[in-house]
Parts: structure tokens; C-alpha cells; sequence
């Protein structure tokens, strides 16, 4: 049977009366992540990532398991999409690389037009005190993916002069914008010069090199 399949099958076992509980999903999902991925084989490198990443855990499910993952939650929560936005917020707490993935990929396809919420709102209140780069990448791109455009320059400006994951967000949303081709940044580049930039973080350094000097 395939990875696929394997996944599958544990998630239609699964009793509908899940979908009610975001602490239930959250077990639940935690439960499938390994379906299908050689843990053992896995282990010693998954560990070494999650570690240097700062990751609680790095369990190394592919994306496409955790697409099935995240189309299952929707599906099953169709008329509960408040729960799943619940789930974002557990998911970013419990900080594993699979859990902020799968939050990226719900924050990105919940109905935020019946919930009256907004995803770069729901996002820069979920994050934790630091973050990989990575661990924000995940959710800026699948936003850009899903049709969002930039946060305004006012929402922009009071990341820049809020906790510096935030400002960090701020940073990489722009550059994410930039690649896609969005002209609006033009207006929102100066504020980025005074973002803080960790010692010895080449990656946030170049991204506001390039975005501040060009």
C-alpha cells in the first residue's frame, strides 16, 4: 500500500466528531505526520534539523501527505472553520516543522470571508517570540499562493515597529512580494531600514540588503 494510501485510510477511520475539537485534531494530526515516512531510518537527521531549525520536532512527512492532511481537515470542518482557526493557533504553539507547514496551509484556505478574519492578522499574532525564516516563509508563500495581496503599508509599518519576529514577517512578506512582481512595495521599502537583523543571519541580511538598496 502507498504512503498515500496508508494516510488515507487512517484519516477516514477517523470518527467525524473530531472536526468539534481543535485539541482532538491536533492529536489527530500528530498521529499521521509519521504514516508513511521512515522514521527510523529518518530519526538521526530529522532530530539534527528540528534542533538547529528550532523546530520542537522535524518528523520529515512531504508535503504532499500533508496537503491530504489539510484538505481532510477542511473537508471534515466545512461548516467549522472557526476550529480550524483554533488549530492554526495550537498548531504554531506546539512549533513542530510539520505543525507550522500544516498552519500555513490552513491559514491559506479557511473560509476568512465567513469568519470576518484576516490571514496576515491571524499570522503575526500566531508567531512565537523568534522564528526560523523558514517557519514564516511557509505561510507568507502559501498566502501569495492563495490569491492574497500584501498587507497594507500601515499594517507593514507596525510590524517594523513591533517585536522583531515581527518585523521579521514584515521583511520577508516584502521580499515574497517583491519575487512575485507586486509593484505596491515601491511604497513600503524605506520602512524596512530599520529592521534588526540577527549577528551572523546572512539569509535576513541579504533579503534586506536587496530590498533597501536597490
Amino acid at each position: 500500500m502507498s504512503d498515500k494510501a496508508l494516510l488515507d485510510e487512517f484519516l477516514v477511520g477517523q470518527s467525524s466528531s473530531v472536526h468539534r475539537s481543535h485539541r482532538r485534531l491536533a492529536r489527530v494530526v500528530r498521529e499521521a505526520y509519521p504514516i508513511g515516512v521512515p522514521a527510523l531510518i529518518m530519526k538521526s537527521s530529522t532530530d539534527r534539523l528540528a534542533e538547529s531549525a528550532g523546530y520542537s520536532f522535524h518528523l520529515g512527512t512531504p508535503d504532499e501527505l500533508l496537503r491530504l492532511i489539510a484538505s481532510w481537515l477542511i473537508t471534515g470542518s466545512i461548516d467549522r472553520h472557526e476550529v480550524l482557526l483554533n488549530l492554526i493557533g495550537k498548531l504554531w504553539k506546539r512549533h513542530g516543522r510539520e505543525d507550522v507547514a500544516l498552519a500555513a496551509l490552513l491559514l491559506a484556505n479557511i473560509d476568512h470571508r465567513r469568519l470576518g478574519t484576516n490571514p496576515w492578522e491571524i499570522l503575526a499574532s500566531s508567531v512565537n517570540r523568534r522564528e526560523p525564516a523558514e517557519a514564516l516563509l511557509l505561510s507568507i508563500e502559501e498566502l501569495f499562493r492563495a490569491g492574497y495581496l500584501i498587507p497594507s503599508k500601515e499594517v507593514i509599518a507596525s510590524w517594523c515597529d513591533g517585536q522583531i519576529v515581527q518585523a521579521h514577517l514584515a521583511l520577508l512578506t516584502v521580499f515574497v512580494a517583491s519575487n512575485s512582481g507586486e509593484s505596491s512595495i515601491d511604497s513600503v521599502r524605506s520602512l524596512l531600514s530599520g529592521v534588526e537583523i540577527p549577528s551572523g543571519d546572512s539569509l535576513l541580511g541579504r533579503i534586506k540588503d536587496k530590498l533597501v538598496l536597490e
